[in-house]
């Protein structure tokens, strides 16, 4: 499914499957998210290039870029834009993850929209875990950013919950094995 294909109903609920999409990144690639299922996954929507909040908030990323990698998690940025402005706010501070083109807003409306504030005066952050469900979701305002500890947070939280399902599985088996 890509950002032409969605219902006016669809929402993103925590603890549902998330939607699945199709975005271009900065260099004109394609990313899906179903390509990412077997990770956790990071969608970091922010409003805009080159505004105050959303330039502290995707440089605190980069300088905390090493933590982030030890969560092994695919972590993208998500705004309006081209991919030329894109590459363009990338490369003018060093980003280090993809910033995918959302420009007609379709995929922020259904993974970043609040129930108050239109969508131009928020931003969200969305963990996705290994299988494809929804683990957390947070909107804010604009004016606001997620700190890098909550993200992080979040982001082991989706592991962990990964990791509990094995457990679970694996425990089930060795109690069936018995059985027979």
């Amino acid at each position: 499914m890509n950002n032409g294909e969605f219902g006016p109903d669809i929402r993103v609920v925590v603890g549902k499957p998330a939607p699945d999409f199709v975005l271009t990144t900065e260099n004109r690639e394609k990313w899906s998210l179903a390509d990412q299922i077997g990770n956790v996954t990071v969608l970091l929507f922010y409003p805009k290039d080159e505004t105050l909040v959303c330039t502290k908030q995707m440089c605190s990323l980069r300088d905390n870029w090493e933590t982030y990698l030890e969560t092994k998690a695919a972590i993208v940025g998500i705004s309006p834009g081209s991919p030329d402005e894109h590459k363009s706010f990338s490369t003018r501070h060093n980003l280090p993850l993809s910033l995918l083109v959302d420009e007609n807003r379709a995929i922020t409306n259904i993974f970043g929209k609040h129930w108050l504030y239109p969508i131009n005066f928020t931003r969200a952050v969305v963990v996705i875990d290994a299988k494809g469900i929804v683990r957390s979701r947070e909107v804010m305002l604009r004016a606001f950013r997620p700190k890098d500890t909550e993200v992080i947070t979040s982001i082991y939280a989706a592991r962990g919950d990964a990791l509990a399902d094995k457990y679970k599985e694996l425990r089930d088996r060795i109690h069936d094995s018995r059985i027979d």
